[in-house]
Formats: structure tokens, sequence, C-alpha cells
């Protein structure tokens, strides 16, 4: 039997990475889906442990200094955003396959931490079908949605440091290609 696989995703928004993560737990319920650490207080809605590990600054930069994050980042200057180590490795040691669906500054820090992990990027089929996404969703002022695309460009760009790429043209296409790259198919 092999090792089970821990995967990196990352992907511009809008292309879809957590509709193709979802279908592809459905056909593997065995996957892990990590869940990030955040110093920001839950919004409405949100379940601590499901949605986010919610906890303080303090421990957050414990953590840091312990070595206990895989990889993390402080956005805006704001919050700090990242992936606890030891559930990562847990999960593993128990035979389960684990997906990190991070951005790509995460991922390079993971390749320093984790350079046996599996790094696929999810592209989506053109620039254009990206924009159509991201203005279908509905979600953001055509504002935001400039500065999507523009980090999508950088993003899209460092194509090459990842081990596969997988467009997104179809949801099911593109999680059995993830099952396949991860061995579960």
């Amino acid at each position: 039997m092999t090792s089970p696989v821990l995967l990196v995703l990352v992907g511009p928004s809008g292309v879809g990475k957590g509709t193709v993560v979802r279908r592809l737990r459905e056909k593997h319920p065995q996957i892990v889906l990590s869940v990030s650490a955040t110093t920001r207080a839950p919004r409405v809605g949100e379940v601590d442990a499901v949605h986010y590990h919610f906890i303080s600054p303090q421990r957050f930069d414990a953590l840091v200094t312990e070595g206990g994050m895989l990889e993390w980042a402080q956005v805006f200057g704001l919050d700090k955003y990242g992936t606890p180590r030891q559930p990562v490795l847990d999960a593993l040691a128990e035979g389960h396959p684990v997906i990190l669906e991070i951005d790509l500054e995460g991922a390079r820090q993971v390749r320093g931490t984790m350079p046996d992990a599996l790094f696929v990027f999810l592209a989506p089929p053109s620039p254009e079908e990206l924009e159509r996404r991201l203005v279908e969703r509905g979600t953001e002022a055509p504002e935001a949605i400039a500065r999507r695309l523009a980090t999508a460009r950088t993003e899209m760009a460092s194509m090459g440091e990842f081990d596969a790429v997988v467009t997104n043209v179809d949801v099911e296409q593109a999680a059995s290609e993830l099952a396949r790259l991860m061995g579960l198919e």
C-alpha cells in the first residue's frame, strides 16, 4: 500500500477550487480537507474547527515560533491565516489523504517544509472564462474583480512550479484527474 498523499492545491479565485474539492471528497470521503487557523473573529454562521480554527494572535505566534505551521501569512497587515502542521501529520499518519487548498505563497512555504507533497495548479480553461466565472458569481464589485484577475495573471505565470496542472473545464473531470494524481483512481 502506498503512503497517503498530501495534495497542495492552488488556483486563482473563481477557478472552482472549492467546487472541485467538494466533488472529489464526495467520491473519496476518506480525504481530509485541512482546516486553516486564523486570528480573525468568526463571521456569522462560521463554526470553530469546521470553517477555521479561531485562535488568539498570541497562540498563532506561538505556533509559528514552535514550527507548528506548515505555512502562514498576515493578510492586509491585519489578521493571520495559516495551516496547522499537527492535524495534517495526524491525518496522514492515520492513512488519510489530505488536501491543502491554499494560495501561491502558502504553497511555496509548504514546498520548503513538506517537499514530498503533490503540488497541483487548478487552471481555468482561459483567462476569459475565469473573468466570466468571477462576474457571474455576482459577489464582488468590478474593482475587486479586476484585482482578482491581476492576481490570477501572477498565479498562472507560476504554473511551471507545480508537479501537475489540471484545467477545470468540467468539475467531474477535474475531480477525477485530481483523484488519479493522488493515486485514488
